[in-house]
């Protein structure tokens, strides 16, 4: 992933917290989450947690999609409804991969719970993380920090 960004962006990948994944699925219908999300030196992983979901969490819609079709985009922005001068986004191209154990996955849970501390108090060992494999970037607006 370093090949495909830039130092900016890659800095306001790891300050920003919050990304917006979107998915499509084998209809082409398109789907977009709020997401918590740790960069690596690779990918982008996503957690799939603890918090109330209706059934079970490997049904949910954005695992389905990327079972059908793992093209994604995870968009990644700063909005200041008071300050445009401010705004940027950083939007992430790539193919997703739902990671079930081993050692990336290992490596993400510690990620993730080093950066969102909600997720030390979570059991997400049993639960899927999803590894956005970057191919593109394109960013727009102010990407540095206030």
């Amino acid at each position: 992933m370093s090949a495909v960004l830039d130092a900016a962006e890659r800095a306001f990948l790891e300050r920003e917290r919050v990304g917006r994944l979107a998915t499509a699925g084998a209809s082409g219908a398109p789907r977009v989450v709020p997401v918590c999300y740790a960069p690596s030196a690779e990918s982008v992983h996503i957690a799939i947690d603890e918090k109330p979901k209706r059934g079970d969490p490997r049904r949910l819609g954005r695992l389905r999609d990327i079972a059908a079709n793992p093209r994604v985009m995870l968009l990644v922005d700063r909005y200041d409804h008071a300050d445009w001068s401010r705004l940027g986004w950083l939007a992430l191209r790539g193919r997703a991969e739902v990671l079930e154990g081993g050692a990336e996955h290992a490596r993400a849970l510690a990620a993730l719970r080093a950066r969102y501390p909600p997720y030390r108090a979570m059991a997400l060992e049993a639960l899927p993380v999803i590894a956005v494999r970057v191919e593109s970037a394109r960013s727009w607006g102010r990407l540095d920090p206030d």
